[in-house]
């Protein structure tokens, strides 16, 4: 049986796809946070360097990628395509289920696709640090390690749950020489803001975000970085999606069904933003699903709206689903996909209709990910055992159809430092939490009102 199939190095993406040149509808353009007009490429020059920039208002549909960023890729890149023949032994099902391992990459996970990009386009342009924040530690350690390969500096804003959750991805940081702060932090007014009000705040994405983007603006030398939510950060994962279109083709199949989960859509555009557009051609028909935490169900139960991405409201509005910018998501261990916000390239697309979302409790994602470990021998990190979900779900919907199906989903990172999380699934301490109806009116209830374009 053919469980792999790889790429050779030399086929590695030459260049990254932009879906929005192929977008019929483009989301309402961002807003400046404080004149609420269209924002100008200038309005981010404080944060950002001119690569990036161009790189998120273009509507090119192909963006070369740098040599310099290719020689970095090729640690690890391409990753590798399995077939999950004993999963579907397992479940006794006719679907043939295929898995995009980003989990290969030295850091662990997808992120470090945009991280390096990041890191490159802003040691061009002469800037010496880079502030970020990170959820569950993925993506500060991405950032920690492109950091370091391009010289620079990096300062890291950790949500303060996942800061004492997961030691380790702290660690790891660390030793790629970055600056770890739990978030929220006294080193911000942000920060100081929040631990005002509430000194045992569990912090979010929403505060460190603000802590970051706060840090780059009050130094000339810093600039900040994201990683999930912008179409630039979405078109670096493009890298997945590209490369699993030629693992496809010569596997001799193509997915009906592509999965992956969603905290501010990276990994999840990443795989599917190349399907999608043999969709958007009219070429193909697939399924596309986005799977998300109950406990911090953006897609599925948050408004369609303009919003802060952070919540002090330094950020540009952003027209996309939202629960509101100061929510705060329950300490669920899924650290990566407690964002109250969502990329409005993919809020697009599902808004179109064509893609879906749903949302799973952590104890039922816990569950498939044991399934998985048991039968594929990977442990899947958290945030990636929602999709493994969503695949057995529709796997199981083929075997009561007798309908063959392919499934594609993107195992987006490995779970070795979240074993914590594992041994308290184990010990049964794992609750689920389906977010209130009147929480998330609260919630909403703080957005800003601004003219929509």
């Amino acid at each position: 049986m053919n469980y792999k199939i790889l790429l050779d190095e030399r086929e590695l993406p030459e260049a990254w796809y932009n879906i929005q040149a192929d977008l019929p509808r483009l989301p309402k353009p961002p807003l400046h946070p404080v004149t609420g007009e269209v924002l100008r490429p200038e309005d981010l020059s404080p944060i950002f360097p001119p690569g990036l920039i161009e790189q998120e208002l273009t509507r090119e549909r192909w963006i070369p990628i740098p040599e310099e960023v290719r020689e970095v890729y090729r640690l690890w890149r391409p990753s590798p395509l399995f077939r999950a023949h004993r999963l579907e032994k397992y479940l006794g099902t006719p679907a043939h289920i295929y898995y995009k391992y980003e989990g290969v990459s030295p850091a662990g996970s997808h992120k470090l696709n945009t991280a390096v990009p990041q890191a490159f386009f802003n040691s061009q342009a002469g800037i010496k640090r880079l502030a970020t924040e990170t959820g569950a530690g993925q993506w500060g350690s991405a950032l920690s390690m492109a950091c370091r390969f391009f010289g620079l500096e990096c300062t890291v804003y950790m949500v303060k749950v996942s800061y004492d959750q997961k030691p380790y991805r702290r660690i790891l940081m660390q030793l790629f020489g970055a600056e770890v702060l739990a978030s929220p932090s006294p080193r911000t007014r942000s920060g100081q803001e929040v631990l005002a009000q509430d000194p045992d705040s569990p912090g979010s994405l929403g505060i460190a975000i603000s802590e970051a983007v706060e840090d780059a603006a009050t130094h000339a030398d810093t600039n900040y970085a994201l990683g999930s939510v912008l179409n630039h950060v979405l078109l670096h994962q493009t890298v997945i999606g590209l490369e699993s279109k030629r693992q496809m083709e010569k596997a001799g199949e193509k997915p009906d069904i592509v999965i992956g989960c969603v905290g501010g859509g990276s990994n999840f555009a990443g795989l599917a933003f190349p399907w999608a557009a043999e969709c958007l051609a009219g070429r193909d028909e697939m399924r596309f699903i986005a799977v998300e935490p109950a406990a911090c169900p953006t897609l599925t139960k948050g408004l369609r709206t303009y919003d802060h991405g952070d919540v002090a409201g330094l950020t540009p509005l952003l027209f996309m689903h939202t629960l509101g910018r100061g929510f705060i998501p329950p300490a669920i261990h899924a650290g990566g996909l407690r964002y109250h916000g969502d990329a409005p390239l993919l809020c697009q697309l599902v808004a179109d209709g064509l893609m879906e979302a749903r949302a799973y409790g952590q104890r039922q994602v816990f569950e498939a990910a044991a399934t998985f470990i048991q039968t594929e021998g990977i442990l899947p990190a958290p945030e990636s055992a929602h999709a493994i979900k969503a695949v057995i779900d529709e796997a199981l919907a083929a075997c009561e159809a007798g309908e063959k199906k392919v499934i594609l989903f993107n195992l987006s990172g490995h779970g070795h430092f979240d074993l914590a999380a594992y041994q308290a699934f184990l010990e049964g301490r794992l609750e689920d939490y389906a977010l209130p109806e009147e929480k998330i009116r609260e919630s909403l209830a703080s957005l800003p009102q601004v003219e929509k374009p």
